[in-house]
């Protein structure tokens, strides 16, 4: 490799690449191992995406290991729908786990963390309210206050402990407090709380214990158990590390070290999990996977392809400062994934009958269509049947065209796909004056293929064969919030809501081909967008989700005059 390749590697590189090769290269570590840590409290969205890319990319660029742990120490939020969810997620990412683990694993070992730091004087059994530990601990600019049970005996909490963990006491009575300094300008380090007694079965450890540690104590030490040596975290974390840090030192346990890096925030759309839960408790969405919703099962769902959130997160890269990402870069990586790799076919959502009248009654002729010019094996061509009576989009045309109308109105010719170009002639309006038909001539000779099939028209649109149309019902999801940052704007975030992030178009042609189109295969409808088949979809009632429109409408809406 010669050195100008080298140099630009090495510019390349972000900020946690550049420690992790420091710590390699001076011998800190042998070897990398990170870790997703997810809560399973509700399922993963977008933001967490870009944690498991850069945790995951991580150890595997420089031949390490990732595990999967699951923060469980909350058992009246955790679910295992949630853990499967998960589970699930990575796996259609892309991505293996070394080791699956649980905090709970560690409950007894933390537990015994916790006795040692009491016996050291560093941690005592508080019998205050929470409201009360909360005025105590004194606000950013005053220091808090001790109280009687600070002072308690290394034995005396040592008992108490022992009766917390035996369930002697009732939710809220009692906690378990670290020790630290109530002065300190890191509200964090002010005595925070390391235990709580909760009588809830736990999802995994059943009703073997009533009380359950802090995140904060059981997050730092799981890193320590498990030998991981860069434990990435977002940047709310910061003000935590000292305390890590602190519990590390006092425990005399392995050093593991975090980094933090900037969370995702995206236009369009909100990345808390107590909002989105919100919007599942409140029936806006269908549920944790709405193809709406951030979460990466909704974008499963809806259509997206793995490699283009993977391509996504890369693009986006490890920042060290907050920031709102524009939606529509997610939206160009999968126009950019599915351009190559989705299968072409050809749809009318909203029909109006094209009748070519000079074309022979009866005769049907079989013309091919490519199922994708941009796959690198050509992916090879279907029949496409074509007759006298067409269905053609509503939009396609115009009773009276501007200049620059380069579709169908009367004079007016277009090229149909893969067939021929046509003149319109006239049409049909019902008593309520819309359009039922339009009528055209066909010329014979234009044929797509054929010697003439050249002749220069300004347009070209897609139709289905009347006879030949089968049915299907087409979901059009767009973005769920009609403004750019919904959590940055007054009053409730739900107020935004999109009224027209989902319309559902029950009678929608489509061509033969897709008959046998199964779960989850993606298309592109000519001229229309990308679609994926929705899971309810049957052989006898076809459903298709619009995925992402072949362009990003929004960037104009946005930039209209208000």
């Amino acid at each position: 490799m010669n050195a100008e390749k080298i140099k630009t590697e090495e510019k390349s590189l972000n900020f946690l690449e550049e420690i992790v090769e420091n710590d390699l290269a001076n011998g800190k570590y042998k070897s990398v191992i990170t870790r997703f840590p997810p809560e399973p409290n509700g399922y993963l969205h977008l933001g967490h995406a870009t944690s498991i890319c850069l945790n995951f990319g991580l150890a595997q660029k420089y031949g390490g290991k990732t595990n999967l742990r699951f923060d469980d120490t909350n058992p009246v939020k955790e679910d295992v729908e949630y853990v499967d969810s998960i589970k699930e997620d990575l796996k259609w990412l892309g991505f293996e786990w070394a080791n699956e683990l649980y905090a709970s694993d560690y409950f007894q070992t933390l537990y015994e963390y916790a006795v040692k730091l009491i016996e050291k004087g560093l941690a005592y059994v508080d019998d205050s309210a929470p409201e009360e530990i909360a005025a105590q601990k004194g606000t950013p600019t005053e220091p808090g206050k001790g109280n009687e049970y600070r002072d308690r005996s290394a034995e005396e909490n040592l008992d108490l402990f022992a009766r917390m963990r035996a369930g002697e006491f009732k939710d809220g009575e009692k906690v378990l407090r670290a020790k630290i300094d109530l002065a300190s300008p890191n509200m964090h380090m002010r005595d925070p709380l390391m235990y709580r007694i909760k009588h809830a079965a736990h999802h995994r450890t059943g009703d073997a214990w009533c009380i359950y540690p802090m995140y904060d104590f059981a997050h730092g030490q799981s890193d320590s158990i498990e030998h991981i040596t860069h434990s990435v975290c977002t940047l709310e974390f910061i003000p935590h590390r000292e305390l890590y840090d602190w519990f590390i030192e006092k425990l005399e346990i392995f050093p593991s070290h975090q980094y933090e890096f900037a969370r995702l925030n995206m236009t369009y759309t909100v990345m808390s999990k107590r909002k989105l839960l919100e919007l599942v408790n409140n029936n806006i969405v269908e549920g944790w996977n709405d193809p709406r919703m951030p979460t990466i099962a909704g974008f499963r769902r809806r259509g997206y392809t793995p490699e283009s959130i993977r391509v996504f997160c890369d693009k986006i890269g490890v920042q060290k400062r907050e920031n709102l990402i524009d939606l529509s870069l997610l939206e160009f990586c999968l126009r950019e994934d599915l351009n190559k790799n989705a299968t072409r076919r050809m749809a009318v959502l909203d029909p109006v009958k094209l009748v070519i009248t000079n074309y022979p009654d009866g005769q049907v002729e079989q013309l091919q269509g490519e199922n994708n010019p941009e796959a690198e094996d050509g992916a090879g061509s279907r029949t496409i049947p074509f007759s006298k009576e067409l269905w053609i989009e509503r939009e396609d045309f115009m009773e009276n065209p501007p200049k620059k109308f380069f579709r169908l109105g009367v004079g007016l010719s277009v090229r149909l796909k893969y067939a021929y170009i046509v003149k319109c002639t006239g049409y049909k309006k019902d008593e309520s004056g819309n359009v039922t038909e339009v009528h055209a001539e066909y010329l014979p000779e234009t044929r797509s293929g054929g010697e003439n099939s050249g002749m220069s028209v300004k347009g070209t649109i897609h139709w289905i064969s009347v006879r030949d149309a089968l049915t299907a019902e087409v979901r059009l999801y767009d973005r769920l919030f009609k403004v750019e940052n919904p959590s940055e704007e007054e009053g409730d975030f739900k107020e935004y809501i999109n009224p027209d992030s989902l319309q559902v178009l029950p009678n929608v042609f489509i061509e033969p081909a897709l008959a046998e189109a199964q779960t989850g295969e993606r298309y592109q409808f000519l001229r229309k967008g990308y679609f994926c088949v929705n899971e309810s979809s049957t052989k006898d009632k076809l459903v298709f989700n619009r995925t992402v429109g072949l362009k990003d409408t929004w960037a104009k809406e946005v930039k209209k005059p208000q």
